[in-house]
């Protein structure tokens, strides 16, 4: 296969800085974050607005690549399961999903989410807005 190349827009600032002691969702008690981004993408970030949903997709740069079996939630007493069958950050392509509400829109490069459960400096290599059903249509 290929190489594929990803650049990072921006990256996370968190008070989270273990993976360890971090949630494993961001609805298990994930605190307030915020999401820098580099100025040549501001023009992308210009439509976003306080109190929607977004999907953020981030690099978990320090994730283990070499693992495709795991205990779910790292209990150890958990059968082992195949990598892809779980929401592990370990895995050989760790990119993260994360899905935040905006809380505010601080700068043109930054913004204020909650829900997030990525540790500090962890890259950000994209993000799309959330739709729900009907609005698909």
């Amino acid at each position: 296969m290929d190489a594929l190349a990803l650049t990072p827009i921006g990256h996370v600032r968190s008070p989270l800085a273990d993976p360890a002691r971090a949630p494993k969702q961001g609805d298990e008690g994930a605190p307030e974050a915020r999401l820098i981004f580099g100025p040549g993408f501001a023009e992308g970030l210009r439509d976003l607005r306080a109190g929607e949903e977004i999907l953020v997709l981030t690099w978990l740069h320090r994730a283990r690549r070499d693992l495709l079996s795991v205990h779910p939630r790292d209990d150890a007493g958990a059968p082992l399961r195949g990598v892809f069958s779980t929401r592990s950050a370990d895995r050989p392509n760790p990119v993260g999903i994360h899905r935040v509400t905006i809380a505010e829109v601080v700068s043109a490069t930054e913004l204020r989410v909650l829900g997030l459960e990525a540790v500090d400096e962890t890259p950000v290599i994209d993000i799309k807005p959330v739709f729900d059903r009907a609005r698909e249509r």
